[in-house]
Order: C-alpha cells, then sequence, then structure tokens
C-alpha cells in the first residue's frame, strides 16, 4: 500500500458531534465540539478540548459543570449552526427552536431532543495551546425512554448518532461486531433429528 506523508496534525477521526450545554437554566449557551471522549472507567471521566475564546469557556470555568448532549440526523442542522454561530450574539435554544430540559445533578439545562445528555463536573482544566482541555466527572447520564428496550438496556442504534470526520458530518453506519467478537466461542448447536415417540 502506498502512503502519502502529511506534515502532523489533528486527523484521527471519526469524533462523535455533540451539543455541550453550559451556564444556568436562565443564562445558558450550546457549543457544538467534536474533540471529546472518555478518559476512564471508574471514576466515570470524559474530556472536551475548547478554545478559550469559545463564549462557552468562561462559562463553564465559572459554573464548574457542562452537559455534552448526543446528536443525531435531525439535530445535525441545529449542531452545525450551533457550531459556527457565537452565544455572544444569539440565543441558540431559541434560534434552533431547542427545548430547554432541567438537569439532575448540574445548573445547566440539557437539550430535551438529543437521545443523551451526560452530566458533568470540572476536575481540572488542561492549558494546552490552541485549546484546553476540560476533564470532567460524569455524574449522571440522561437516556431518553424512547431508546430503551423492553429488556432495559440503551439500544443505540435507533438513535441515529452523528459523527464528524475532516470538516465533515457522517451519519453512524450498520453493526459490523460487538466488543469481543473476534475472540468469541462460536456456540455448538446439537441437531437432533431422531424422533421420540
Amino acid at each position: 500500500m502506498a502512503r502519502e506523508i502529511w506534515k502532523s496534525g489533528t486527523f484521527i477521526y471519526p469524533l462523535p458531534a455533540v451539543m455541550v450545554t453550559s451556564g444556568d437554566f436562565e443564562n445558558s449557551n450550546i457549543m457544538t465540539v467534536a474533540w471529546t471522549g472518555i478518559i476512564n472507567t471508574n471514576p466515570a471521566m470524559c474530556y472536551i478540548s475548547v478554545r478559550p475564546e469559545r463564549f462557552s469557556y468562561n462559562l463553564i470555568k465559572g459554573y464548574g459543570e457542562f452537559a455534552i448532549n448526543l446528536t443525531n440526523e435531525s439535530l445535525a442542522y441545529a449542531t452545525d449552526w450551533c457550531g459556527v454561530r457565537s452565544g455572544s450574539k444569539y440565543d441558540k435554544f431559541s434560534e434552533m427552536h431547542l427545548t430547554k430540559e432541567k438537569a439532575k445533578f448540574v445548573k445547566c439545562p440539557i437539550i430535551k431532543e438529543s437521545p443523551v445528555a451526560i452530566e458533568c463536573k470540572v476536575r481540572e482544566i488542561k492549558e494546552l495551546g490552541s485549546h484546553h482541555m476540560i476533564i470532567a466527572d460524569i455524574l449522571s447520564i440522561d437516556a431518553d425512554k424512547e431508546y430503551i428496550d423492553e429488556k432495559g438496556a440503551f439500544d443505540i442504534s435507533k438513535c441515529d448518532l452523528i459523527a464528524y470526520s475532516n470538516g465533515k458530518y457522517y451519519s453512524l453506519g450498520r453493526k459490523i461486531g460487538k466488543f469481543g467478537f473476534s475472540v468469541e466461542k462460536k456456540k455448538n448447536k446439537r441437531k437432533n433429528n431422531t424422533r421420540r415417540g
């Protein structure tokens, strides 16, 4: 396979495209973030990386909390719009006709239309350069009951989640496996062709 070598840069894709809410219920903002992810299991922790000049940055720093709202295909337009418009000039909830919903543990609203909201408390802010990494404890995962199956499990396949890759948005495709499928032992199915009378 022939390869072309580029200079170092941000090219680990795809990433989730999420809408981060901050502030409080009356004074809130939505910021679109793609640089986000899980960083620890116990305790459950995540991060978002944000430019300090973003309007939401000081809200998050001041309140010490935020919420990550996962996005789906029906939220794609709002996700993009909230990423290119500043909260200093627009009420993004109003402009995008999104509904504020009270969170359980943080003061900022979560987005009712989002299939999943993750409530987060800031643990540490690392100033890395163009972006500051905001490391947070996950306080709660608020899943819409619409996506909970009859066994009480979250069915992510129903969400139509979107991802961000190199300046473009993509819908997530079909499931091709599950964790551990490469080493899973196949179940031996015994066929019984004898008739019992």
